[in-house]
């Protein structure tokens, strides 16, 4: 199973001289990977644009990363058990910016698949050590719950971040900057973590078991891409043998951890019905989320044609609501209870994507200002309570199975979310009316029919902007009421399997 660091006096711990420090190190990390799943949604009407993808292969380049990570979380917690943490962070923090420009000079859309999915193997050594760490530098649980709050606000600040230079980069350079700017945020983690984080390792962590590896890699991937081909096409044969590969490969996966004595995953974390609810919230409230958020970008700019930069600071909203909710949630489930708090922030995020269903082509900022708002405060407080239970419903020496699980079923959701509610956009958008004489591209894509667009004569381009626009806002629509109608359930979820959980008052 994955461990931490080894023991350490608790005084020790919590008088620790740069531990804040060492946090600022740890959620540079995070920060990331948070801005490179942002900026792409900006950057994909430019990509759509050059590399002229299809609509699978769009949606390919925008859950690959996700995929890959989800399936490689657990075995990279692992191998950091082996190698060390701090060294599997700072080799994964090198690859990834590496990878990126890799990404930057991407010239087909296969090329591009392959480079997010390279990116989602760097990604995924970053993920797992942040989590487990601060549980280690904090032993202080309201420090602890402190810590968390500012890791899971710098995820969200990300979110601002990644829309904001995104939009000014794309307005100024190619779209291939945005994932330039991921260097220097690596090359500043590489140099100050090397001298302030400390290392940790398992005494004894038993082998490295390949075949869990294999099983866990080949599981996750298998079931999504089901999930995504039934999603976009129905159910088909292909689908069909995908869902049986992932089906199979996971239960065997979870026999084969509850028969080792050092399993990658124990699979008896989920016995606590804390732990379970926590995951569950966690992985329900990304699917909600994360597909919506993925063609939202597209939505500002293509349908109401703001550029890249406005478009980025239309999206602020959620990152602020969220970085100010992720402080203070600590404080509130201690004085309220986990349950009000992480139930509330669900049902908070389900209300306001129950209004983006009503949005059309015109909806003025006002209402999405808002919505996105409140998203971002439910976001913040669900998110940073989660992430807190679920570290402290394990001992200390299982936080780093207990982080990979947590990232796992984030990143899980971000591939389902954008599998399923992306794949009910362009359901809805591919069947619109055309003029005579439309590309077959532009049913691909909404870029692509604004690229077709450009080709036509005036009177043809104006009816094929407004009825690829519209039937695009109606698939919005739809995937906003169903991300709803699963946030909603979730907060219902969480309220009962939450019951009597508690955040740690004192050492």
């Amino acid at each position: 199973m994955t461990s931490t660091l080894q023991p350490a006096s608790t005084t020790e711990a919590v008088k620790r001289p740069g531990r804040w420090l060492a946090l600022g190190v740890l959620v540079l990390a995070v920060l990331l990977v948070a801005v490179d799943a942002t900026v792409l949604g900006l950057a994909t009407p430019y990509i759509s644009e050059d590399l002229k993808p299809s609509g699978t292969q769009l949606l390919w380049i925008g859950d690959v990363y996700s995929f890959v990570i989800a399936g490689l979380l657990v075995s990279a917690g692992s191998l950091g058990d082996r190698i060390g943490r701090k060294r599997l962070l700072l080799i994964g923090a090198t690859a990834f910016g590496a990878i990126s420009v890799l990404n930057a000079y991407a010239t087909t859309p296969e090329m591009m698949i392959v480079a997010r999915a390279l990116l989602g193997v760097a990604g995924a050594t970053l993920m797992p050590a942040t989590l487990a760490l601060i549980r280690n530098l904090f032993h202080d649980p309201r420090e602890r719950s402190l810590a968390i709050g500012i890791w899971g606000a710098t995820a969200s600040a990300g979110t601002a971040v990644g829309p904001v230079v995104g939009g000014f980069l794309l307005e100024h350079f190619w779209w291939g900057s945005v994932f330039l700017i991921n260097l220097p945020v690596m090359i500043v983690l590489v140099v100050v973590g090397s001298k302030l984080l400390p290392e940790s390792r398992h005494p004894n962590p038993g082998p490295w078991d390949l075949p869990s590896v294999g099983l866990s890699l080949v599981g996750m991937i298998a079931v999504v891409y089901a999930v995504k081909e039934t999603a976009s096409h129905g159910i088909d044969g292909n689908a069909l043998a995908a869902g049986l590969l992932g089906v199979t490969a996971l239960f065997f996966f979870i026999r084969r951890q509850l028969a080792l004595p050092q399993p990658l995953l124990d699979m008896r974390l989920f016995r606590d019905r804390g732990f379970s609810g926590a995951v569950l919230a966690d992985l329900l409230t990304v699917f909600g989320l994360s597909g919506l958020v993925f063609f939202l970008s597209q939505y500002l700019q293509l349908v109401q044609g703001r550029r890249p930069f406005e478009a980025g600071l239309a999206e602020l909203p959620a990152a602020v609501g969220a970085v100010v909710a992720g402080l203070v949630a600590g404080r509130a489930a201690r004085r309220f209870s986990v349950r009000s708090v992480v139930a509330g922030g669900l049902a908070a995020i389900g209300l306001a994507l129950g209004v983006l269903t009503v949005i059309d082509e015109s909806t003025g900022y006002p209402l999405l200002g808002a919505a996105l708002l409140v998203v971002g405060v439910g976001a913040g407080f669900s998110f940073t309570v989660t992430a807190d239970v679920i570290l402290s419903s394990v001992p200390k020496e299982q936080a780093g199975a207990a982080s990979a699980v947590s990232e796992t079923a984030y990143e899980l959701g971000a591939a389902l979310g954008i599998a399923l509610l992306g794949s009910i956009v362009t359901g809805v958008y591919r069947g619109f009316a055309d003029p005579e004489g439309t590309p077959a591209g532009a049913h691909e894509s909404l870029g692509g029919a604004v690229e077709a667009a450009a080709g036509l004569p005036a009177d043809g381009a104006q009816a094929l902007l407004a009825s690829a626009r519209a039937s695009f806002v109606d698939g919005l629509t739809l995937a906003s009421g169903v991300g709803a109608a699963v946030l909603l359930a979730t907060a219902v979820a969480a309220w009962f399997m939450l019951r009597g959980q508690r955040l740690e008052s004192r050492s």
